[in-house]
This record gives structure tokens, C-alpha cells and sequence, in this order.
């Protein structure tokens, strides 16, 4: 049976019916799941065995039935544990229970991160022009906006420690028994210290440890790399990763004068915030959750706001526009509440003209030009690309359509070729020899061995001596309903890899010219030439603004035979696991290479795929 399912095109812009399998969505649950990250927690699974051994000894030695509830079953890991230590039934909970794990303790670290913050808070950004230092600045209500109250849950470890100071020492902030009734009600919890160093607060680095037991003898940490008892044990783990949060405004500290880190949390989230006095003595009031009243934390996530900050990507885009800029020059700029048109204003455009497709955007842009005297210079169009007249542009002809590209509607890399369809539709608004920035787009890829991101994909087999290949099976099956031929985007600079090819272009999208009727189809090979694993192709997208200045979302530079790639840090890659991933007995063998056939299809946006390594194991595919 078939179902129809309404979606957004990314790519495109338009409202689509797409023709289903009426089980798809369960398939699609399944294949992105990541089950087999959990299994593969080799320090996980041992720890919640020994707990439960033990919990299931204490309440045999109560003269009492051991009678388990396993909450969230999923593979059955837990309850198979617990019927092997000796557990009567999996079934039921009674008062007094015993509960694996038992406690749960919550750390925090108060940090000064520039780089961090930058998640965070709009930095005044520089425009170098003829008449000197233009600067942006963000607009009084952004500054002063506490942010999102949702938690940035990262990769912690791999932050370079040189990208923060520490300004605490790591503090234990709260603990939850798990074997007693948790009250649903609001609640802070403070921890008095005495900075190490004086600097901005603007930071708190957090995460838990679990108990499997009530003597705390058997536990497990979540601690990055600088906190952990034995880096060199670190278990790697996807299921369960640290957490960012962000003052509501960073505030001066001093070394040595005493200062109340305070965790607050309601049914729905934790936040942080620094006080002078302990909540105790001020008869513990509890802030309310920070909420964004800016609207900025609404349409840009943290990665955005990265984007934006970064001042090099700036320069390199004021660079770029200062090649293609005539002082009469009509410009139309299109990206999501992008800074692009005020730097073309700032280099010199006789006119600008912004699109904004979402009316949030749209007020929000109207907020940062008043902020820079500048809400009489852009003219803001709240309108579709198709809708656009002559009027909205005052009869006049766009000499230059600019694009970062970058659309909030993206989750891979080429969805931004959006700008190619908005290219397309606007193109009777073109004057003769327009010039379009970007001027072309790139795909390329490259085959990396990954040092952990493959065990989400690779099946376990044997999990604390229980055969779980019904399960690797089950999730094998979901993949290729589908998943198996299609990326998916991650933030590679949280997931270290080696690159066991040179980086290679597979497409090229000439962004001069509307989007072309038929297909673009690349078929041929990448040459290994390193040894390794081949877990994967990474793929993005390199946009060309000029012939001498391209922009990457991917691979900044050339990787070292022994060294981990430099990844872009502001976007996700995309990876396309290869079949091997799913086979433990995928040898390391010797250099080869990986087949490819690449089409992308203007009808729909879509870009398909398939890569195969050449002399990949014969597993009947």
C-alpha cells in the first residue's frame, strides 16, 4: 500500500506529494536511529551490567522477587541482563525500587570562550571600504537578549583547549536518585567558588556522571578529555555527548572574589546563571527560563551565529565583492538574514535590495539596519523569488545578484543551491551582462577512514555475550529501504577523520545560467591512495564568488597523510557510508579506489548517488 506525504523541497522552494511505502516513516525511524552507537559503548554496557547484577543481589538478599521494568527497551540489552543475573520478570515496578542506574550527578565548568560565545551573541563585524573602517553593530535588543534556553549539545572533547580559559574548577552542581520519586517542581541549586583566574564569565561546560549503584562503586562518566580520570580510557559515544549552555550576559570576574555558579532547571530545561550571593540567603528565588525575545536564537542556530562571526569569512567575501562592484551597480542580495547586503552597501552600491522570504527575517533585518542607520539605504522585499515584480525594484534592473547561499531550510550541503532556482526565477529581472555572485558551485568529495563515526553504522554481532544480530539485522534492513544510497549531514569537525583520498570534484553548477532542463550526471572513480579503512565519502559544496576567491563548506585544507582532516566548522558535511562499514570482516588492505555515479535532477533538486568500492567483499550486493 501507498501513501501519499506532503513536504517542503529544500532545494527547490516548492510544497511537494511525494508517493510512499506506507511503512517509510518506520524504515526511516530505524536507519537513523544510530542503535548501533549504544551497542558499541563497550564502557556503557559493562557498567550497566555489573549494575545490575548488583542491584539484582540486593533485592534477592531482601527475600524479595527481583521483578525489573526495562524502560525503553529498545534492543532488549537490559532486560536479557537482567534475567541472566538472576531477575524473576521483566515487567512491573514496586515502591522502594532498586533502579539501574541508581544516581545521576551533574558537573559544571565556568569557562571565557570567544569562540564559544561566538554561538551565541552577533559580534560588531568590520568592513574595510575607501572611506575607511565601516563597522556593523548588532542591535541594542540582540545584546541584551539572554538567548535560546536550549542546550548546544557538542562533541566537547573536541574543542581545543586553547579555544577556552577555565574559570572554574569542575564543580558538582546537583545529583538525582533515580530510586526515589523526583519532584516535577522548579528548583536552582548553587555551588560557591573562588575563580581561577579573572576574566568574562560567559560559559558553562556541563555533564553527568551515573551510578550504577547505591555505594557508587561502579560508574560512568561523561567527562571530556581535560576532566576525565584517564583520558587515555576515554569511551568515544554519540548516545550521550556534553553540553554547552550560555550565560544570559557574560559578566567580569575577579580571581580569588568568591562568586555562586547556579544550575536551575523546570520540567523542561537546565540553565545557568552566576550570582555574587548564594540563592539561599536571597530566599531562593528562581529566575525564569531565559527566553529569546530578539528573535535572532528563532532563526539562526548556533553554527549561524559562527558563520556570521567569523570575520575572515567576512573578509573574504568583501574581497571578493570588491572585484564585481560598480559604483552603479543594483544589487539583490539572496540568503536567509545574511550581512551581504549591507557589506555591498558599505563597498559602494549605488542600491540594494534584500529578499527575505519569512516575515521573522524579515523584521529582524529591519532591526539590525535601524541599529546601523540603515533602514533607508537597503530596501527590504518580504516576498517568494517567482513573486517578484518590477515594482518591488523600483523599475530598475539588477546588475548584481548576490548569495552567501545560505538558507535555514538546509540540512545538506547542496540544498543550498536553492539560490540557483531563486537565480532562475528572478532572471527577467537580470540587466544585460548581470553578474552573479557566487558565479558557479562545486560538489566535491573525498574517502576518509573515520576514527568513530563508522560504529553508528557497523553492526556489534556480540554485545556482552548476547547475540544481537537480529538487531544489527533489523537495522540493516531499514538502511536499505533506502538510507544505505543517501547521505546524511554531520558536523565533521566534532568527529575526527583521515583522508585516504585526495579531495575531488564531482559536479559543477554554473549559477551565470538558469537551472538547465536536463540532468547533471558525473560517473568515474577516486584513486585511493593512503591505507586505511574506507569508512565513508564526505561530500560538499565550494562556491565559487569569483575565479580567484572560492568559499568551502567542507575540506579547508589539504590533509597529511597521518593528520586528521580540517573541516569547516560553521556547516555539516555530508556522508555517504560505504557498504564495507556494515562488514566486520572489511579487510585494511591497500590502496584502491571508489566508483561513483552522481546525477543531480533540476525537476526535483535532488541529488542521487552511489559509491562502491571497487574491490569491496563479495556480500551478494
Amino acid at each position: 500500500m501507498k501513501v501519499f506525504c506532503g513536504r517542503a523541497n529544500p532545494v527547490t522552494g516548492s510544497v511537494e506529494w511525494l508517493e510512499e511505502d506506507e511503512h517509510y516513516d518506520y524504515h526511516q525511524e530505524i536507519a537513523r536511529s544510530s542503535y548501533a552507537d549504544m551497542l558499541h559503548d563497550k564502557d556503557r554496557n559493562l557498567k550497566y551490567y555489573q549494575g545490575i547484577r548488583a542491584a539484582v543481589s540486593r533485592v534477592k538478599d531482601r527475600g524479595q522477587k527481583a521483578l525489573v521494568l526495562d524502560i525503553g527497551t529498545g534492543t532488549g540489552l537490559l532486560s536479557m541482563m537482567a534475567v541472566t543475573a538472576g531477575a524473576d520478570f521483566c515487567y512491573a515496578i514496586e515502591e522502594n525500587c532498586e533502579a539501574v542506574p541508581h544516581r545521576a550527578t551533574v558537573y559544571a565548568q565556568l569557562v571565557e570562550s570567544r569562540t564559544m560565545w561566538s554561538w551565541n551573541k552577533l559580534f560588531p563585524i568590520r568592513v574595510q571600504t575607501r572611506l575607511g573602517e565601516q563597522v556593523i553593530v548588532p542591535p541594542l535588543e540582540l545584546e541584551r537578549c539572554p538567548g535560546a534556553p536550549s542546550v548546544y549539545d557538542i562533541q566537547l572533547s573536541q574543542v581545543s583547549p586553547t579555544d577556552f580559559t577555565a574559570l572554574s574548577n569542575v564543580l558538582p552542581m546537583f545529583s538525582v536518585d533515580f530510586s526515589k520519586q523526583v519532584s516535577s517542581s522548579a528548583a536552582c541549586h548553587s555551588r560557591q567558588f573562588e575563580p581561577l583566574a579573572s576574566g568574562q564569565a560567559q560559559v558553562v561546560l556541563s555533564w553527568w556522571d551515573i551510578e550504577m549503584d547505591p555505594e557508587g562503586k561502579i560508574k560512568c562518566t561523561m567527562a571530556p578529555f581535560w576532566a576525565h580520570s584517564d583520558p587515555q580510557e576515554l569511551q568515544w559515544r554519540d548516545h550521550w555527548m556534553q553540553c554547552v549552555y550560555f550565560l544570559p550576559q557574560e559578566e567580569p570576574i575577579t580571581q580569588g572574589s568568591a562568586v555562586c555558579l547556579v544550575a536551575h532547571h523546570d520540567d523542561y530545561c537546565v540553565w545557568y546563571s552566576l550570582q555574587r550571593t548564594s540563592p539561599e540567603k536571597k530566599g531562593r528565588v528562581h529566575p525564569v527560563r531565559p527566553v529569546c525575545d530578539c528573535q535572532a536564537h528563532l532563526l539562526w542556530n548556533r553554527p549561524r551565529f559562527g558563520e556570521i562571526n567569523d570575520q575572515d569569512r567576512t573578509d573574504q567575501y568583501v574581497q571578493a565583492l570588491r572585484t564585481v562592484l560598480k559604483p552603479d551597480s543594483v544589487c539583490l542580495c539572496v540568503s536567509d538574514g545574511s550581512p551581504l547586503c549591507m557589506l555591498a552597501h558599505h563597498l559602494g552600491a549605488e542600491q540594494v535590495f534584500t529578499m527575505e522570504s519569512s516575515a521573522a527575517s524579515h523584521r529582524l533585518m529591519k532591526k539590525i539596519f535601524k541599529a546601523n542607520h540603515l533602514e533607508d539605504k537597503i530596501n527590504v522585499i518580504e516576498k517568494r523569488p517567482e513573486l517578484l515584480t518590477s515594482a518591488d525594484l523600483e523599475g530598475k534592473k539588477v546588475s548584481l545578484l548576490l548569495g552567501e547561499p545560505f538558507f535555514t531550510t538546509s540540512l545538506l550541503p547542496w540544498h543550498n543551491l536553492y539560490f540557483w532556482y531563486v537565480r532562475t526565477a528572478v532572471d527577467q529581472h537580470l540587466g544585460p551582462g548581470a553578474v552573479v555572485m557566487p558565479q558557479a558551485a562545486s560538489l566535491y568529495a573525498v574517502v576518509v577512514e573515520f576514527r568513530d563515526l563508522w560504529r553508528v553504522r557497523s553492526p556489534c554481532g556480540n554485545c556482552e555475550g548476547f547475540d544481537v544480530h537480529i538487531m544489527d539485522d533489523m537495522i540493516k534492513r531499514a538502511l536499505d529501504f533506502r538510507e544505505s544510497k543517501e547521505a546524511e549531514p554531520h558536523p565533521l569537525w566534532e568527529y575526527p577523520c583521515r583522508s585516504l583520498s585526495e579531495a575531488q570534484q564531482i559536479l559543477t553548477f554554473d549559477f551565470q545560467q538558469p537551472v538547465p532542463p536536463q540532468p547533471l550526471c558525473a560517473e568515474g572513480s577516486i584513486k585511493l591512495s593512503r591505507p586505511g579503512r574506507s569508512h565513508g565519502v564526505v561530500l560538499w559544496m565550494e562556491y565559487h564568488l569569483t575565479p580567484a576567491s572560492t568559499v568551502s563548506t567542507g575540506l579547508l585544507n589539504p590533509a597529511e597523510d597521518k593528520e586528521d582532516c580540517c573541516w569547516n566548522p560553521h556547516c555539516k558535511q555530508a556522508v555517504y557510508f560505504l557498504s564495507t562499514t556494515l562488514d566486520p570482516r572489511a579487510p585494511l588492505g591497500s590502496p584502491h579506489t571508489v566508483s561513483y555515479v552522481v546525477e543531480f535532477h533540476p525537476r526535483t533538486g535532488e541529488v542521487t548517488m552511489d559509491f562502491t568500492l571497487s574491490d569491496a567483499l563479495d556480500d551478494g550486493h
